[in-house]
């Protein structure tokens, strides 16, 4: 019988512990919390100091049985549960749950799973912090409380299933602030006038671009003065005026938190925020590695700290120097400062081993875990490598009195951009090359193009730049991002098309009720300010109590008041051009756990309903029935024949009209990182790439 009982959340966190710590340690897990509120009730006392009244999770009674059992037997318990709040109540709820006495309790904690950090944390126990509980607690307690005194006032006055959360509702209203933004945008109209111009030695043009006249930059803002322009240049002389050179260096990004690893994740991946933190925790629970057995390839993956031990530091440097080279290590190594309050005792995820490089372990690894494991690994070896130098030259080229600006820039030293480059939420202007300028030197002008432009109005929130937002505004934190907008989405409150979040009228209708009737719960300020608020209750400078007394009186105000003044909110279905086949009426869009599905308005009479279809408005190649748009049973979209199971025909990319000019067959088109590729289906007989326009 083992002596020592160590218990973690997963079973396969459970695995990777137990390889390391052998027979004198049973390492089990509580597959999360075992205690929470209850579902059915508020759970909360308000009249007694907001008491919680914590009861068993429904279905995991044999498991705290079974636990309570190995408990008793062992000498010594370890709760190594995952290092942050969240972690921590949860070793508070097992020893509360399991009657283990405070002094029996040994705390440990690890930020990655390695066999030198969790015998280093056996070595060291704690206890557990309570202020960290403390913290857990309140907003738990603070998010019931507004869960569940909201949402019936939503399924009273506007329809049964709504949900209101204290930071999917500012999440939300985000969304349906910028929708506003859009649809109140008034374009403006501007002008731009570019000079093709070359040496009269040369015959590769190069562009530059109006600028304005000697007292400054002109804005042109029609077509009159843009003509009014063009006809002073007409005949003119184009002579360089400066010259200068330079260079210019670029400095990588830091290493991943949350929040970042999720964003690069949408724009390079095209990974949702849930599939992104679902592959990062397998990354770091553990993995079969051949020759190593099951280890953790990264560190924690829940972090706002930008913080690297020394260790993997130097790690990491010497791996730069055998690998790429003297030339690519900085002279010390390279430290990031963390943004506003973050968990210091935490680092920056990074690789527990820089050695396992990703084509060590792609073999080993599922597609999705090696994709994130790539960039992780990746990202964090270029932040510690040398920054990349250009070498650039500038212009001003004076014509008819006015001035033209030529810029260009050459890598002359790739630095971190040999290994990676951070991707981007906007499409950036490329700059060119120019040839090595002279002054006072003439140049030919070959052509001027004008062009008319309107200013566009700020871009609907993707996931990445949604995160984005919610971080920069101080709003939830790296455990909480993905929850966010999962339920935001399964709620029906926004809709994702493409890659861009757009607000249902369901979701509109809602926040303007927020706004009206509970405006400071849908207050990014206020929002962030209870943030800082947790923050202090777990420095304990705060007592948590104080801090939901204080939100709760003007809270319950606010409660009674709307309950009399929201009248009744009737939301009618959208109604679609598909004619119900039982009973003739107009079939109408509803909302399900899966997402937007077709139903008879005529229920309970008529209770038919079925999925939506959608045509591509493509010929199935193999029989010429319809290419429908489907989703796989794990929410992934393909392409099918409209005949199936009859035709096989179904394909991952989505097929267009045109035909291989090779051999004749339907092409597909595949959108990667912002990249469109439109290539032959026989991609192995034929294997053509249509070339990039």
């Amino acid at each position: 019988m083992a002596d020592n009982l160590v218990i973690v959340e997963s079973p396969t966190k459970a695995k990777t512990i137990k390889k390391y710590l052998g027979k004198n340690y049973s390492v089990v897990a509580s597959m999360g919390h075992l205690r929470d509120l209850p579902k059915s009730s508020l759970g909360v006392d308000t009249e007694k100091d907001f008491e919680p009244k914590y009861i068993t999770i429904r279905g995991k009674g044999e498991l705290m049985a079974k636990l309570r059992k190995e408990a008793k037997k062992a000498k010594r318990i370890y709760l190594a549960t995952d290092p942050d709040r969240e972690g921590e109540a949860i070793s508070w709820h097992l020893t509360q749950a399991l009657g283990i006495g405070e002094g029996d309790a040994k705390r440990i904690k690890f930020n990655e799973i390695t066999k030198t950090a969790v015998k280093n944390a056996i070595k060291n126990p704690d206890k557990i912090n309570y202020n960290l509980v403390d913290a857990q607690q309140a907003r738990r307690i603070l998010d019931r409380i507004v869960g569940y005194k909201i949402s019936p006032l939503l399924w009273k006055k506007v329809k049964k299933g709504l949900s209101a959360g204290r930071v999917q509702s500012v999440a939300t209203r985000l969304i349906v602030d910028r929708e506003r933004e859009i649809e109140q945008f008034i374009p403006k109209e501007y002008w731009s006038i570019n000079a093709m111009l070359n040496r009269k030695d040369e015959s590769k043009p190069f562009i530059a671009r109006f600028f304005g006249d000697e007292k400054g930059k002109i804005e042109l803002e029609s077509e009159t003065e843009t003509k009014n322009v063009l006809s002073r240049l007409k005949g003119a002389e184009y002579k360089v005026k400066t010259v200068k050179k330079g260079q210019r260096t670029k400095n990588p990004s830091p290493p991943f938190i949350t929040s970042t690893l999720q964003q690069e994740a949408s724009r390079k991946l095209n990974f949702s925020a849930i599939k992104t933190m679902q592959a990062a925790q397998k990354l770091y629970e553990g993995v079969d590695i051949q020759g190593k057995g099951t280890i953790g390839l990264i560190t924690y993956m829940r972090t706002d700290s930008l913080n690297i031990s020394i260790e993997a530091q130097n790690e990491v440097r010497s791996y730069i120097k055998q690998t790429y080279g003297d030339e690519y290590l900085p002279g010390s190594p390279r430290f990031y400062k963390n943004k506003r309050r973050s968990q210091d005792a935490h680092e920056a995820i990074r690789p527990t081993d820089v050695s396992l490089s990703p084509d060590k372990v792609k073999s080993m690894l599922e597609p999705e875990l090696f994709k994130i494991y790539r960039i992780i690994w990746e990202r964090f070896v270029a932040s510690q490598m040398n920054n990349a130098v250009f070498d650039t030259i500038s212009s001003d080229i004076a014509a008819g009195g006015y001035i033209f600006k030529a810029s260009g820039s050459v890598l002359k030293f790739d630095g971190f951009m040999k290994l990676y480059i951070e991707g981007s939420d906007t499409k950036e202007e490329e700059e060119g090359q120019i040839p090595l300028l002279l002054k006072n030197e003439v140049l030919s002008l070959k052509e001027l193009i004008e062009k008319q432009h309107f200013t566009i109005p700020p871009p609907r929130y993707t996931e990445a730049s949604l995160i984005k937002a919610l971080e920069e505004d101080g709003i939830g934190r790296p455990s909480t991002y993905a929850p966010i907008i999962t339920t935001i989405l399964s709620r029906g409150y926004v809709r994702r098309e493409a890659r861009t979040l757009h607000p249902t009228e369901l979701g509109t209708i809602v926040t303007d009720l927020m706004i009206e009737h509970f405006n400071e719960i849908v207050n990014v300020e206020f929002t962030a300010n209870m943030e800082q608020q947790f923050d202090e209750i777990e420095d304990g400078d705060m007592d948590w109590v104080s801090v939901i007394r204080k939100f709760y009186t003007p809270f319950e105000d606010s409660l009674k008041k709307a309950e009399d003044l929201i009248g009744e909110i009737e939301i009618a279905d959208e109604v679609s051009d598909v004619q119900c086949e039982k009973c003739g009426r107009m079939m109408v869009y509803k909302m399900g756990r899966y997402g937007k599905f077709l139903a008879c308005p005529g229920f309970p009479e008529c209770r038919n309903a079925k999925p939506i279809v959608k045509e591509l408005g493509v010929l199935c190649p193999e029989c010429g029935g319809k290419i429908l748009v489907k989703k796989s049973k794990r929410g992934r979209k393909y392409y099918g024949c409209e005949h199936n199971p009859k035709c096989e025909f179904m394909v991952w990319d989505m097929p267009i009209n045109n035909k291989c000019p090779r051999c004749g067959k339907i092409m597909l088109k595949k959108i990667t990182g912002g990249k469109e590729k439109i290539y032959c289906i026989d991609n192995k007989q034929c294997g053509y790439v249509q070339p990039e326009q």
